[in-house]
């Protein structure tokens, strides 16, 4: 909001130069302060985090296949919300994000959940392990054992049980449910309760384990969606593996050697 007030009120301050118009309408905008329009940190978690949160769900949770696949995608939260059967190649072990869900809001009006294209508009492949194509070959034996309809080509991947379109912001809250009934269930083994993140830091700690273990940024990238890895490398910065040790010992031993 806080960018397309700066280059609205530019363009029309053009405009009054130009004398097109009186004054500048962009005038008396209030955007978001700087502090307001900050990104919320994000709370990744380790692998071991990970995979204790999805032992848990897997015995305990409806959605698991979705937190599941989340994880180990980097999907956003309206893509998976939106995808379909057709768009799972079971056999290739790939899936093809195309779609997306989000709440529209009217004023006076009650909110609405549309799908539309996703973030750039543009779909991109993610490759799947073997692991999450057998989860997904169970899962879905399972939706169509409970009608025939919710495993068809075109039906809702993660759908409710009549096939619609689940509310974004209500996944959200289920997925903080699930965390609290975990920690819950960790403190009666005495184990450590898990640090409570948002759904959307899933996609967070896909990335930041990839990027941590040195996988390339471009391949990373690639699986997020970013139209640029510029952009991830400007996101996830902080978590870049780098070692100025190694660095500093291969300049010396090249200049030293040549």
């Amino acid at each position: 909001m806080r960018y397309v007030h700066t280059i609205l009120s530019a363009a029309l301050s053009e405009a009054v130069d130009a004398g097109l118009l009186a004054r500048n309408p962009a005038d008396k905008a209030k955007p978001p302060t700087a502090k307001q329009a900050k990104a919320p940190e994000m709370h990744p978690w380790t692998t071991v985090q990970l995979k204790d949160f999805l032992a848990w769900s897997r015995d305990h949770s409806h959605l698991h296949v979705a937190w599941h696949l989340l994880a180990h995608t980097g999907m956003r939260r309206g893509e998976l919300l939106a995808l379909r059967w057709r768009h799972i190649d079971l056999e290739a072990g790939t899936v093809s994000v195309r779609r997306s869900v989000g709440v529209v809001r009217v004023k006076g009006e009650k909110a609405i959940v549309k799908e539309g294209d996703n973030k750039t508009a543009k779909p991109r492949v993610v490759d799947l392990d073997a692991a999450t194509v057998a989860l997904l070959k169970a899962y879905k034996r399972e939706r169509g054992g409970m009608a025939l309809q919710l495993a068809r080509d075109d039906a809702l991947v993660f759908g409710d049980q009549e096939g619609n379109h689940r509310h974004p912001e209500r996944f959200s809250r289920g997925f903080q449910d699930q965390l609290g009934r975990c920690a819950r269930a960790f403190e009666k083994a005495g184990r450590e309760a898990l640090p409570r993140i948002r759904v959307h830091d899933l996609r967070h700690t896909h990335a930041t384990i990839l990027i941590a273990g040195g996988k390339p940024l471009k391949m990373v990238a690639e699986r997020l969606g970013h139209a640029d890895p510029a952009i991830t490398l400007r996101v996830y910065a902080h978590v870049m593996p780098g070692n100025q040790r190694e660095a500093a010992d291969w300049f010396a031993a090249l200049v030293e050697s040549a």
